[in-house]
């Protein structure tokens, strides 16, 4: 784990100061990492992060705008090096002690690690994630972000919005800058999402997600996945949002009753 994550964040005293700022961040559980990873990794995963057309999941809708990808054996060998880190043992025990999260683990499927990317104009509006890994029957329970974006200024925008649970404020923006992580707790109190970005035509916003779980035990209650409307959305995209996701998450409940695999994580425009 040394020669991936910055050495600086696995030392006792640092963990220790992780675990109070987690525990007492608001408006949810959240973290902040500068210079998250080695130099020579973030590095390598800049230059080799892969082609936006090379990804097979594209999201394109009222309330988003990215693509996404998963399959690490297309991807320069430096993804599975992180993955393997981010996923093992070690990692998760970390995981665990600044979260207070105990039996932290990743999967290997869409819901494990992957990249997120987008282009000019990309954005996700603010929502509230899935909390439960259907395939697996797993809680997820911690989100982890790696930015991967060099010399990104602040005008072109793409920062995470924390928002309140009531949706009334953004109350922390989290640059997406060059090996900056970000590490926030996945339930109803963490909003977030970022605005439409304005970048050249041969700029993306990249980043490398994970997601953590346990198993489903007590305290759980099912949430599925919903946009959440900013205060300064126009009225029709309210009324629009506002309709949409109800129907959105009632289709897929009789999906599931009917034995229909999920759609979330399916491969669109895959690459033959």
């Amino acid at each position: 784990m040394e020669n991936v994550i910055n050495p600086i964040y696995l030392e006792a005293e640092k963990i220790q100061q992780l675990k109070g700022d987690f525990s007492t961040a608001k408006p949810c559980n959240y973290l902040m990492l500068p210079n998250f990873l080695t130099e020579e990794l973030a590095a390598s995963l800049y230059e080799n992060f892969p082609k936006i057309d090379s990804l097979n999941v594209k999201r394109k809708s009222l309330n988003e705008n990215k693509s996404e990808d998963y399959h690490f054996d297309r991807f320069h060998p430096s993804f599975s090096e992180l993955k393997q880190v981010v996923g093992s043992q070690e990692m998760c025990e970390f995981m665990e002690t600044i979260t207070g999260i105990k039996g932290l683990s990743t999967t290997d499927d869409a819901m494990g690690s992957g990249v997120h990317q987008g282009t000019n104009g990309s954005y996700v509006d603010v929502h509230i994630d899935v909390n439960y890994n259907t395939k697996e029957n797993l809680w997820r329970r911690i989100n982890l972000l790696i930015y991967l974006n060099k010399n990104w200024k602040p005008e072109y925008g793409g920062d995470l919005e924390l928002w309140d649970k009531a949706m009334t404020q953004c109350e922390v923006t989290v640059p997406c800058d060059f090996n900056r992580a970000v590490i926030f707790l996945t339930d109803e109190n963490s909003p977030h999402g970022y605005g439409k970005i304005t970048i050249p035509e041969n700029e993306t916003r990249k980043s490398f997600y994970t997601y953590y779980f346990t198993e489903v035990g007590e305290g759980f209650n099912y949430s599925d996945s919903r946009f959440v409307s900013r205060p300064d959305d126009s009225t029709a995209k309210k009324i629009a949002t506002g309709i949409k996701e109800p129907l959105k998450i009632t289709a897929k409940r009789i999906l599931k009753k009917l034995g229909v695999k999920s759609l979330d994580f399916q491969d669109k425009n895959k690459k033959k």
